[in-house]
């Protein structure tokens, strides 16, 4: 059985370990603890600027498909793949929404962990339940981005 946790501002030390709340050795083990949600943060960003990419090609498809003139017989049939590419549009823009929510918990969780460790009081749990969030927004994101590519694949299974 777990036993409760101590009082937030009361500074502890269970153990030689355990720093105290609010010193230096509590700052530096909160740096070291941030260092998963800073990779994330940066691999979201990554992950946003390949949607982007992956959404600015798609509209030029679609610029390109929508200037094909209506007297154009031999390539009129292309037009008709453009409510599938903008559903696609629309599922990347979900996906980059959802991925920007991502980032911005993370980075909230990591100014939080900052904040609260250098108040003095101790910032475990509120920043785990905040990664548990980004990570969930994380996940809705590429989940999303599967949908659109499942999409993609069933235009090709189509043809």
């Amino acid at each position: 059985r777990l036993s409760p946790a101590p009082p937030a501002a009361t500074p502890v030390r269970k153990d030689s370990m355990t720093p105290v709340l609010g010193s230096i050795e509590h700052i530096s083990q909160v740096i070291s603890q941030v260092v998963a949600p800073s990779f994330m943060l940066a691999a979201v960003i990554a992950f946003i600027s390949m949607l982007f990419g992956r959404m600015d090609v798609t509209l030029a498809r679609v610029r390109v498909l929508n200037a094909i003139a209506d007297t154009d017989l031999a390539r009129l049939p292309l037009k008709q793949s453009i409510p599938k590419m903008k559903w696609r549009i629309k599922m990347m823009h979900r996906s980059i929404l959802l991925a920007i929510f991502s980032g911005v918990t993370t980075t909230v969780l990591i100014i939080t962990a900052f904040a609260v460790a250098i108040l003095g009081y101790q910032h475990v749990w509120g920043t785990a339940a905040l990664f548990i969030v980004a990570l969930g927004f994380f996940c809705a994101s590429l989940c999303t981005l599967a949908f659109a590519v499942f999409g993609v694949v069933g235009d090709l299974e189509e043809r």
